[in-house]
């Protein structure tokens, strides 16, 4: 993806990222401390009324996270927000995917970027549908916009 000291291209190389199975869900529960069975309990989930365990938004959240810190660099994100539209289920491969939505002048006369990001889960036999949309905002100051340009001279 791009160097953290440069501006994002206008769109992110997608990600896919699965298939998920159960096991990702219990070690996702274990790691953040939330148990709640509706993720890993079949019995419990179907007596909720849906079909199988789920996995849990923060997961999805945590993987788009990560994509959109790659792609901007960790240290330029200043905003990351998340809608969640869809569960996610067992056998599920997330297709991450983000896009530059505007430019701006940052703060100190760098870029300021603000994307638009998407987790669309895909599986045999379905149509891929949307499970996630988000934001962020990054900002390249103009220091290290110069460096960055300075070096590849």
């Amino acid at each position: 993806m791009t160097e953290p000291d440069t501006v994002p291209s206008a769109v992110a190389p997608e990600r896919r990222v699965g298939p998920l199975t159960r096991t990702d869900f219990v070690r996702y529960a274990g790691a953040g401390g939330d148990f709640n069975p509706i993720h890993h309990d079949e019995i419990f989930a179907r007596s909720a009324g849906y079909p199988s365990v789920f996995g849990h938004g923060l997961l999805t959240a945590g993987i788009l996270g990560g994509y959109a810190a790659s792609w901007l660099g960790r240290r330029n994100m200043r905003r990351f927000a998340v809608r969640y539209v869809g569960q996610v289920w067992p056998g599920d491969t997330l297709v991450l995917g983000g896009e530059v939505l505007r430019t701006g002048t940052g703060p100190d006369g760098g870029t300021e970027v603000e994307v638009g990001l998407t987790v669309h889960s895909e599986a045999e036999g379905r149509e891929p549908r949307l499970v996630l949309r988000g934001g962020a905002t990054a900002v390249y100051p103009a220091r290290a916009l110069a460096r960055a340009a300075g070096s590849r001279a």
